[in-house]
């Protein structure tokens, strides 16, 4: 029987996990490490997002991307808490900030749009009257079921982003739109590539991405922050956007959400597929 295929011992998992953000947080952060490489053994598809905290902590390399299991684990977990926790604690309003910024350029009113990551539905609340036709992706299958019950979508999927993306088959879109999926993602490239395949010429990317101070990122691309998600350099943007044949229509500072009281500082891009 293969590691992949053997049952999880959920006893053991949580007693490793729960040790790891123990020692984490006293900030031992050594013995921290040994004990999410155990979570790792335990459970490979790694739901708890361990990989993710070891690169946080510096003590491991930092993925490709979030794993899947961990995103649709911990969005099927919030769900219900979602809008409410999001919006009125964290303060998140990137989907207005959209919905401004395409009004400000006088962009749209768009046939089809494709709300990757799309959580309960609020990008899709706040482009509704601007689209014809919206579809919806998450990796999440409670938060897809929140945003199918607020009848703001045509059609909804459970997917991960650049599975469908690379999957799809229906007619391409004129705005392809990604708010707070990009802190689950390091690399951008098959991202960037799938959008281009599913987009028409002129069409749209609009997205929203998370940020460090240069020095920070210490040459580096992207690397996961210290709340566990992804942030990306606006050179890293830029020029693999550039390299995978959009124009750049603008870059905007703003912050995205807050974290402990915080700001978290971000960029809102949206590039033009030529």
């Amino acid at each position: 029987m293969t590691q992949k295929n053997k049952k999880i011992d959920e006893e053991a998992l949580a007693e490793a996990y729960n040790r790891a953000l123990s020692l984490e947080k006293s900030g031992n952060f050594d013995a921290a490490a040994a004990a999410y490489r155990e979570v790792l053994d335990l459970d490979p598809d790694d739901h708890g997002g361990a990989s993710v905290r070891l690169a946080s902590m510096g003590r491991g390399e930092t993925p490709l991307k979030a794993p899947d299991a961990y995103v649709a684990t911990l969005f099927d977990q919030h769900a219900d808490v979602f809008d409410n926790v999001l919006v009125d604690q964290l303060h998140y309003c990137v989907p207005l900030l959209v919905r401004q910024r395409v009004q400000a350029l006088e962009l749209g009113p768009f046939k089809r749009v494709l709300d990757l990551g799309c959580g309960t539905g609020l990008t899709g609340g706040a482009l509704r009257d601007l689209a014809e036709d919206i579809t919806g992706i998450d990796l999440s299958e409670n938060m897809v079921e929140i945003a199918h019950e607020k009848d703001l979508y045509e059609t909804l999927y459970v997917a991960e982003a650049v599975d469908f993306l690379d999957d799809n088959e229906e007619a391409p879109f004129d705005l392809i739109v990604a708010t707070d999926v990009l802190p689950y993602m390091g690399a951008l490239e098959a991202l960037f590539f799938g959008a281009v395949d599913n987009l028409l010429p002129g069409g749209l990317l609009i997205f929203s991405s998370e940020t460090l101070p240069d020095e920070a990122f210490a040459g580096h691309p992207f690397m996961v922050g210290p709340h566990q998600r992804f942030a990306h350099s606006e050179a890293y943007l830029r020029d693999r956007l550039t390299a995978t044949g959009f124009e750049i229509v603008e870059v905007t500072d703003i912050t995205v959400r807050l974290e402990e009281g915080e700001p978290i500082p971000g960029q809102l891009v949206i590039a033009r597929f030529l």
